[in-house]
């Protein structure tokens, strides 16, 4: 019975909460599927232990299922890393992450949030342009591409204040 009614749970919403160093070893395979160079489960954790790092996690039961990651200094941070697992994409997820972790931001007195995405990365371009994101600069051959091309990173900026 308890079985069953886990099982139920594990169906639900998602919970979005802040995710600390040890939700390491659950990023670490997200961001490894999500992206052509995965961070290692220690890099992942040394970022999540630093107090300058804020990191906030969706899960379902114990499921990690999209996390998102970012650097505050002063009022600039910097988003480090999105990512949601394929089963839960266009769902509405990351943009509850990333709406979630901007307040989250703007408590912590962050003013201006930055962040660099692969210009062929339509999915995330939707996200952040809905989010109020906009592009302030271009890193031209700055992502290698399968077959020896390379893509330009978008230098993307949104103000909180």
């Amino acid at each position: 019975m308890i079985k069953f009614i886990a099982r139920l749970f594990a169906r639900g919403e998602p919970v979005l909460s802040e995710a600390s160093a040890r939700d390491a070893a659950a990023i670490a395979p997200l961001h490894a599927a999500s992206f052509r160079r995965g961070w290692s489960e220690h890099e992942i954790e040394e970022l999540l232990v630093d107090r300058q790092v804020i990191a906030h996690h969706a899960m379902i039961g114990n499921k990690l299922i999209g996390f998102v990651m970012s650097r505050l200094v002063e009022d600039e941070a910097e988003i480090l890393s999105i990512a949601v697992v394929g089963s839960r994409q266009r769902r509405g997820l990351a943009r509850n992450l990333l709406n979630l972790h901007l307040r989250r931001l703007a408590a912590f007195s962050a003013r201006t949030v930055f962040l660099e995405v692969d210009e062929h990365n339509k999915p995330a371009m939707r996200l952040y342009d809905r989010a109020g994101f906009h592009e302030i600069s271009r890193r031209p051959n700055y992502y290698p591409v399968p077959g020896g091309k390379s893509a330009a990173a978008l230098v993307l900026r949104r103000d909180l204040a």
